[in-house]
């Protein structure tokens, strides 16, 4: 799930043009290497180096392929994932690269569209707002995305959580971010988190802790929202091993990396001082409320 700020992701898409690229959310990676088609799993310790139709998220553009992926294959058991810090490596055969970008009418536009909202301000002022919205939303539940904050939980290991990186091309950077989608037309949120969860990481939910109220991701851009799912992972053993196999579609490489929650925070700062690596902000945030709580004392 590639708001991002969100973006969405899918097997088709658009061109994207750059005043609405420049606006949106990136993330990171450790030694990030990609390949598609082809998913190696290894894993490093970075004190060394470092078809179900549905629609993913991320920032506000999607992926353009004009070929459908086969249907990945899941896994029946739970596979090991390698001591704290790891990281999955994929193979690539180069870096990714944007060779043009043009204007794109909105008449063309599958994901998203550009309005004009015309208003009375609270001073009775006539005033006028550009903003994009989606073409996806979900009538059902009247929510665009939902994010899944992980914790993995092993009996030899200190709690965890799983992190995704992939290139996102509004940003021409990778970004380091939580799993997210699109809710489907007859999902609910915590659906959607389960779905995703589990195309995007291999890995099954094991319970969902919570599902947040519905929140704005861009309000000054878009008025694109969405909810945020907190759910527990059980892992029999954090010990070596590979990374359960992801579902993922044509056009998605994703990296999974697993870090320890006490080292989140500044994990994803060592993230953001990389070249090409832009920390998505939600997850930012929780982190940083997380190391907020630690490090200042108001004794809340």
């Amino acid at each position: 799930m590639q708001l991002r700020g969100i973006i969405p992701r899918r097997s088709a898409s658009p061109a994207l043009t750059r005043p609405l690229m420049d606006l949106f959310i990136p993330s990171l990676t450790n030694n990030l290497i990609l390949t598609p088609n082809k998913h190696t799993t290894t894993f490093t310790d970075p004190h060394h180096h470092h078809t179900h139709h549905h629609r993913h998220l991320h920032l506000l553009f999607h992926h353009q392929s004009t070929t459908t992926a086969p249907a990945k294959p899941r896994r029946n058991s739970f596979p090991h994932i390698l001591k704290s810090k790891m990281t999955q490596t994929l193979h690539k055969k180069q870096e990714p690269a944007i060779t043009s970008v043009t204007e794109l009418p909105t008449s063309e536009a599958r994901w998203v569209t550009l309005q004009k909202i015309e208003y009375t301000d609270q001073t009775g002022k006539a005033r006028t707002w550009e903003v994009a919205s989606r073409k996806t939303r979900s009538a059902k539940t009247g929510v665009d995305a939902v994010a899944i904050g992980n914790i993995l939980l092993s009996p030899n290991k200190a709690p965890s959580t799983l992190l995704v990186i992939q290139y996102r091309p509004p940003l021409d950077a990778y970004t380091v971010e939580w799993p997210a989608g699109l809710i489907d037309e007859d999902e609910t949120a915590e659906e959607a988190a389960v779905r995703e969860f589990k195309e995007e990481t291999g890995y099954e939910v094991s319970r969902v802790l919570s599902v947040s109220p519905v929140q704005a991701a861009d309000p000054g851009l878009s008025n694109a929202n969405m909810q945020m799912a907190m759910v527990e992972v059980e892992v029999p053993e954090l010990e070596a091993g590979s990374l359960p196999e992801q579902r993922l579609e044509d056009g998605e490489h994703i990296e999974r990396v697993v870090v320890p929650l006490a080292e989140l925070y500044e994990k994803l700062v060592e993230y953001s001082k990389r070249e090409r690596f832009i920390v998505a902000a939600k997850l930012f945030h929780f982190a940083a409320g997380m190391d907020f709580m630690k490090t200042q004392k108001y004794g809340l």
